[in-house]
């Protein structure tokens, strides 16, 4: 490895990709070369982004992989990914793929072959299902749809802030792809989780996600058993989907940081 390994940072739904800025100063602070690229069409800041929905829609998961795979290409080393929601499955994917020295996937959307549905899942991705047409726009969620998704575990002001400060509209794409893929052998969410020679993979998990609940996170572990390599689990008990970006984001970071050093990253 470099002396300062690149660190891809790779967003999620409903997230801009400038919500990785405090991370990125704290891994700088432990000598890691970080940046978060955001997705095609992602435009440089939040309020440009919901001027701009149009620009972000009808990207699915193969476009977002072979975007981070141009970003990797340019770098002089394999890059760690560390990925939040969606980005947490793009991250599985590019590492299955070899194109990363380690990922961390955090509250990591479901992979191809996770069979739990749980009915907050359902209900925190309402606003993308409800209608069919929602597969080809960018669909914003209200900021109490926000809380639901994101901010339950954090008092409703916090929540609201956060929403104010770096929600954007989402692609549904990838969300009807993530839906189909059980049912759809050639599925752009089926990962790799086969191969013995991958860096290692650490799974962070928010005992109280909605969106991404534990179960999803314990079925995705369950997909690595054939595998080899390292695969890591941790859980924060008392945390939801916004546990990159809330008050207690540090924390996670620093988990992330001490995984890191004892895989000699």
């Amino acid at each position: 490895m470099p002396e300062h390994a690149p660190v891809l940072f790779i967003h999620g739904l409903w997230l801009h990709a400038s919500s990785w800025d405090d991370w990125i100063g704290h891994f700088a602070a432990a000598g890691y070369d970080g940046s978060a690229p955001g997705w095609p069409g992602d435009p440089d800041t939040v309020l440009e982004a919901r001027a701009h929905p149009e620009a972000i829609a009808d990207h699915g998961i193969d476009d977002v992989v072979a975007h981070f795979a141009e970003v990797i290409e340019a770098l002089p080393a394999k890059p760690i990914l560390v990925g939040h929601s969606f980005g947490g499955m793009i991250a599985q994917r590019l590492l299955g793929e070899d194109l990363a020295a380690a990922a961390i996937a955090i509250d990591a959307a479901q992979i191809k072959g996770v069979l739990p549905l749980p009915l907050s899942a359902l209900k925190a991705t309402l606003p993308v299902f409800k209608n069919p047409a929602n597969k080809h726009r960018a669909v914003s969620l209200t900021a109490e749809q926000f809380r639901f998704a994101f901010g339950n575990a954090i008092p409703a002001e916090e929540s609201d802030a956060l929403f104010e400060r770096w929600a954007i509209p989402a692609p549904g794409k990838p969300l009807f792809e993530a839906a189909a893929a059980n049912f759809n052998p050639h599925s752009p969410a089926k990962v790799d989780t086969a191969n013995a020679g991958r860096g290692p993979l650490l799974l962070i998990m928010g005992g109280q996600d909605h969106t991404v609940p534990e179960a999803v996170t314990k079925a995705t572990l369950k997909q690595y058993r054939h595998s080899e390599a390292t695969t890591d689990l941790q859980e924060f008990s008392d945390r939801a989907h916004s546990l990159t970006i809330d008050h207690g984001w540090r924390e996670v970071a620093d988990a992330c940081l001490s995984w890191l050093k004892d895989q000699g990253l």
